[in-house]
């Protein structure tokens, strides 16, 4: 695991840090590292992630891999079950050096449907609620938490959503799963 800086309040100084990181690695002969991106639902992981994605092409000219938590959760009550998914299903194989092959999962039928499938060899970020875990983190060589006061949060949720019915019940979950996986206290960058 690669420590950069403690926190950050800038977003384009932490996509900036860890771009110049990740590029480090790749020169040092490291074929694909990993960044995970995580904080509570609503806080801009995506954001991040796109950013750094199109910030890594451009500057590293590979196109890095997003894995987005939300295609691997069962549903609105799958923060766990995504998480045990990414573990087994993509960060597994791809520490074993093997093809990671994961079904995502589609909300409007309520089922895995479409296969993907990723062999590593190029930059690898995975964002959303669940990311950061006991079992991630020793695969990572970075590892973001994004804190955003909960009033924004929301806003942002009920502008995406657009309603804010699994609100609580998505807040619950993650209160239980970051406190069980220590989540918090794993993270190597803030913002």
């Amino acid at each position: 695991m690669v420590n950069l800086l403690p926190e950050y309040r800038d977003s384009d100084a932490l996509v900036a840090d860890l771009t110049t990181a990740v590029l480090d690695l790749i020169d040092d002969g490291v074929t694909t590292p990993i960044v995970l991106i995580d904080g509570r639902a609503a806080s801009g992981k995506s954001t991040i992630a796109d950013t750094l994605q199109r910030r890594l092409f451009k500057e590293g000219e590979t196109l890095p891999r997003v894995v987005h938590m939300d295609d691997l959760y069962l549903g609105w009550d799958g923060l766990a079950a995504g998480a045990e998914y990414l573990q087994r299903f993509v960060l597994g194989p791809i520490a074993a050096r093997k093809t990671a092959h994961w079904q995502m999962f589609d909300w409007a039928l309520g089922e895995r449907r479409e296969w993907r499938e990723f062999s590593g060899g190029t930059p690898l970020i995975i964002e959303g609620c669940g990311a950061l875990n006991s079992n991630s983190i020793d695969l990572a060589n970075f590892s973001v938490w994004l804190e955003v006061p909960e009033d924004v949060r929301h806003k942002r949720w009920l502008e995406r959503e657009g309603s804010d019915e699994h609100w609580a019940q998505w807040a619950a979950q993650e209160l239980d799963f970051y406190a069980r996986e220590k989540s918090l206290a794993r993270v190597r960058l803030a913002l």
